[in-house]
C-alpha cells in the first residue's frame, strides 16, 4: 500500500511534503529549545537573522573581517539586538538563534565573564565541539581541552614558567640586538630608514620563542622567507576562518591547511626526535646548562604527540601575542612623542641610555612605573585575544543579560557557544567612572597616564591574560619580554616617527586584524632616530 501511495506522488508534491515536514520539525525543535531555556532562566536579547544556521550573520561577519571591520560589526550587532527587542538600553549580552538546536551567546558583561572564568568554572570550558574543530592544529594541548587533559597539560607546563626560569633576560638579548639593528633600516635594500615594525616584531618573537622552546631559533630576522613562519601564519589564519564560519566550516577546503600543517610538523619533529633520543640522565645533565622548554618537557613525558601539541600551543601563545602587543605599542609611541620622551627619561634614570646604557634586570623592569603603564595601556586597548570562546559543559545559567532591564539570569543549555570580547569590554565607556575628572581618561583612546593617575580598573574589567584557573601561565614571561624589548629599543633610539602607509597622505589609526590573536592588518611604518639624528 505504501509503495502504491509513493508511486502516485509527483516530485513537486514530494518536495512540498518534505519542506513542510522540515518546517514543522524546525518549529518543534525551536519550541522545545525555547522551553528548556525558559526553565533554566530565560533569554537575552536576540540579534535578528533570517537564514538557517544564521548563514546571513556568518556571511556578514566574514565580510566585516575581510574589511577589518570586526569591531564595528559587533558593536552594530548589539545595536540591532537593542532595536529588534525595543530596549531602552544597549545590551551587554545578546544571542543568535541559528535556527537549529544550536545557539550563540555574545557578551561583554564583566559579571558574565567572571562567572565563565571562575565563579562557574566547571560549567564552562573549551568543550568537545571546540576540541574537535581545533584538534588538527592544537591537538590535546592546554588551549583545546578540559578536565583531566587540561589539568595534566597545565601541571606539565607550569614549571617551565616559574620565576627562576624567566628572570634571565639574556634569553632575549641576542634577538633584541638584531631587531634594533634592523629598526635602523639596515635591512632595506633601497637605503630607506622606513621599517614595518609589525613584520619585524613577528619575526623577532618567532626567533626568541623557538630559541627558548627548542634551543635553536628560526633566524627569521635574518631570513624573512622562513618556511616554518609562513606555514604557521597560514594555519592560524585559516583556523580562524574555520571558527568564524561555525556550522558552515565543513564546506571549506582543508587541503592547503593540512599541507601547511605538514610543513610545521616537518620542522618540529627533528627536535622532538632528538630530545627523545636522550636518556633521563642526559636530560638531567642539561639542567646545569641552559635547559630548553622541550628538554624540560621531555623529563616529564616521552610521548611525542604530547610534546608536539604543547610546543605548538606555547609557540602560538609566546609568539603572536607578544608580537602583536609590541607592534601596537611601538606604533602608538610613534604617534605620541611626549610619551616617548617621558618613557625614555624613566629608562635613562634607571638603566641609562646611549653610551651609558646597561642591560636591565628583572627588578629594573618591574620597578619602572611608567614603562609598565605603557604596556598595560596597550594590553587594555589592544588585548591580545580580543574574542574568546567557551562552551557550556552542562545545562546552566549566566548571571546577567535577561529580563526587561538586562539584569536577570539567562538560561544556557549544554553545548552552547559563548563568545566574550575583552576588546569591547575594555573599551566600553559604561565601565569607566566619569565622576572623578582627575582620574577619567577617554577609554576609546590610548592614554598611558590613566595608569599613573590613581585610576585602577574594576575587578574583571581588565583581563588581558584571562583569569581564574585558566589564567595565562606565561604572563610573567610575556610581560618580561615586552618590557625588556621596549627598554632596549629606547636605550638606543631617541625618537620614533610614524610614516603613512603607501598610498595614504597621513598616518591613520592602526588596522585591526582578528584571527586567533589580534595583529596589525596593514604595515606599521616607522622611522627610528638616534640622538642628534635627523630624519632623511
Amino acid at each position: 500500500m505504501i509503495e502504491e501511495v509513493l508511486s502516485n506522488i509527483s516530485p513537486s508534491k514530494a518536495a512540498l511534503g518534505l519542506g513542510l515536514g522540515l518546517f514543522v520539525l524546525f518549529w518543534v525543535m525551536k519550541l522545545h529549545n525555547a522551553r528548556q531555556i525558559h526553565l533554566l532562566g530565560g533569554k537575552s536579547p536576540e540579534i535578528p537573522t533570517r537564514l538557517p544556521v544564521a548563514a546571513d550573520f556568518i556571511y556578514a561577519s566574514t565580510q566585516a573581517a575581510k574589511k577589518h571591520q570586526d569591531l564595528a560589526f559587533w558593536k552594530q550587532s548589539m545595536v540591532r539586538a537593542q532595536n529588534s527587542n525595543k530596549l531602552n538600553f544597549l545590551p551587554f549580552t545578546a544571542e543568535i538563534n541559528q535556527l537549529t538546536s544550536t545557539r550563540l551567546i555574545f557578551t561583554i558583561d564583566p559579571d558574565n565573564i567572571k562567572a565563565i572564568l571562575t565563579g562557574q568554572f566547571h560549567d564552562f570550558g573549551k568543550g568537545e565541539p571546540f576540541h574537535r574543530e581545533w584538534k588538527e592544529f592544537l591537538g590535546d594541548s592546554i588551549f583545546a581541552t578540559d578536565g583531566e587533559l587540561w589539568s595534566s597539560s597545565r601541571h606539565l607546563i607550569r614549571p617551565m614558567f616559574n620565576k627562576d626560569r624567566i628572570v634571565d633576560t639574556q634569553i632575549f638579548e641576542t634577538h633584541v640586538q638584531k631587531l634594533i639593528h634592523l629598526f635602523g633600516g639596515s635591512g632595506n635594500a633601497n637605503g630607506s630608514k622606513i621599517v614595518d615594525v609589525g613584520g619585524l616584531y613577528f619575526r623577532f618573537t618567532l626567533d626568541a620563542s623557538t630559541d627558548y622552546l627548542l634551543g635553536q631559533g628560526t633566524d627569521s630576522l635574518e631570513n624573512p622567507e622562513t618556511r616554518f613562519a609562513e606555514a604557521f601564519r597560514y594555519v592560524q589564519a585559516r583556523q580562524a576562518i574555520f571558527f568564524r564560519m561555525g556550522p558552515l566550516s565543513p564546506l571549506l577546503s582543508r587541503k592547503k591547511f593540512r599541507e601547511e600543517l605538514q610543513v610545521m610538523e616537518s620542522f618540529l619533529q627533528p627536535f622532538i626526535q632528538t630530545v627523545l633520543s636522550l636518556s633521563v640522565e642526559e636530560l638531567e645533565k642539561n639542567l646545569s646548562k641552559r635547559e630548553t622548554f622541550l628538554d624540560a618537557l621531555a623529563r616529564f613525558t616521552r610521548d611525542p604527540r604530547v610534546l608536539r601539541d604543547q610546543l605548538v600551543a606555547v609557540l602560538l601563545a609566546g609568539r603572536d601575542t607578544t608580537a602583536g602587543t609590541l607592534s601596537f605599542c611601538t606604533f602608538e609611541l610613534s604617534r605620541h612623542p611626549e610619551v616617548v620622551a617621558k618613557l625614555r627619561q624613566e629608562i635613562a634614570e634607571r638603566v641609562g641610555v646611549g653610551a651609558d646604557a646597561r642591560i636591565p634586570t628583572y627588578g629594573d623592569l618591574k620597578e619602572m612605573r611608567y614603562l609598565n603603564a605603557v604596556i598595560n595601556e596597550t594590553l587594555r586597548f589592544y588585548p591580545v585575544v580580543p574574542f574568546n570562546v567557551r562552551y557550556s559543559l552542562n545545562d546552566t545559567t549566566l548571571p546577567r543579560g535577561g529580563g526587561p532591564d538586562g539584569q536577570s539570569p539567562i538560561g544556557v543549555r549544554a553545548d552552547t557557544r559563548i563568545v566574550y570580547s575583552t576588546l569591547l569590554m575594555q573599551r566600553e565607556e559604561a565601565f569607566y567612572d566619569q565622576s572623578k575628572a582627575d582620574r577619567y581618561y577617554d577609554p576609546a583612546q590610548w592614554i598611558p597616564e590613566r595608569w599613573t593617575s590613581g585610576w585602577q580598573p574594576k575587578p574583571w574589567q581588565f583581563i588581558p591574560f584571562n583569569g581564574g584557573p585558566r589564567i595565562c601561565i606565561g604572563q610573567q614571561f610575556a610581560m618580561l619580554e615586552m618590557l625588556y624589548t621596549i627598554t632596549r629599543v629606547l636605550q638606543v633610539y631617541e625618537k620614533i616617527v610614524a610614516v603613512p602607509v603607501s598610498g595614504h597622505d597621513k598616518v591613520e589609526d592602526p588596522v585591526l586584524q582578528f584571527e586567533v590573536t589580534l595583529s596589525p592588518g596593514t604595515e606599521m611604518n616607522c622611522v627610528f632616530l638616534r640622538e642628534g639624528e635627523g630624519r632623511p
